[in-house]
C-alpha cells in the first residue's frame, strides 16, 4: 500500500484563525465538494507562507462562504491572508495509480477556483511511471487577469531565470502593452 494524494487544494488562502474553537480546519462546502473532500476527512495543511505542516480533520462551514479557518491549535500555524495547501490522501495499491485521476483546485486571492486540474499516472513501453497534469477548466475564464502588476519584481525574476533586459522588455511589451 502506498500514501497518494486524493484531492489538494492549492493556494486557498486562510480566512481566519480561531484559537479558541475545538480544533480542526472549517472549509466551504462547495469547495471540498468540488475536490471531493467530506466532513471529518483527515488532511494535512502546508502553508506557502511559513512552512508550517499540520494536520487536521475537516469541518464544514457555510456553503458559498469561500472560507478556510484554521481552529484550535491549528490556528497558531497560519496568519489570515496565508497561502495553504490542503491535501487529502489515502491509501493504494500500486496497479491502482493507473485508475485514479486526484482532483486539484486552484485559487485566487478570494477564494475562487480558479483552474480545475487532474493528476494522472499512465505507462509507456519506456517507463512504467509517468505522470502529467490534465488541466480540465478555467471556471474565470481562459486568461487570467493581472491586478496589481509590479513590474520591478517582476523584471527581477526574469531575470534572475535567465533573461537579459532586452529580451525582459520584449516580453513586457508584448504582454503588458494595455498598462502603458
Amino acid at each position: 500500500m502506498k500514501k497518494i494524494v486524493r484531492a489538494k487544494l492549492h493556494g486557498i488562502t486562510i480566512t481566519g484563525a480561531d484559537l479558541n474553537y475545538h480544533g480542526s480546519i472549517t472549509l466551504d462546502p462547495e469547495i471540498c465538494e468540488q475536490a471531493g473532500i467530506v466532513p471529518m476527512e483527515f488532511v494535512e495543511i502546508w502553508n506557502k507562507n511559513s512552512g508550517a505542516r499540520i494536520s487536521t480533520y475537516v469541518i464544514y462551514g457555510e456553503p458559498g462562504s469561500r472560507c478556510c479557518i484554521l481552529n484550535g491549535a491549528a490556528a497558531r500555524t497560519c496568519q489570515r491572508g496565508d497561502q495553504v495547501i490542503i491535501c487529502a490522501t489515502e491509501y493504494i495499491d500500486t496497479p491502482q495509480l493507473f485508475e485514479i485521476e486526484p482532483v486539484v483546485l486552484t485559487f485566487d486571492g478570494q477564494n475562487n477556483v480558479d483552474e480545475v486540474m487532474r493528476y494522472q499516472v499512465y505507462e509507456t513501453p519506456e517507463r512504467p511511471f509517468n505522470f502529467r497534469i490534465q488541466r480540465q477548466e478555467r471556471p474565470n475564464g481562459a486568461e487570467r487577469q493581472l491586478v496589481n502588476v509590479n513590474i520591478e519584481a517582476l523584471a527581477a525574476d526574469l531575470r534572475a531565470r535567465g533573461l537579459d533586459d532586452r529580451a525582459i522588455a520584449d516580453v513586457l511589451s508584448c504582454h503588458l502593452n494595455q498598462f502603458a
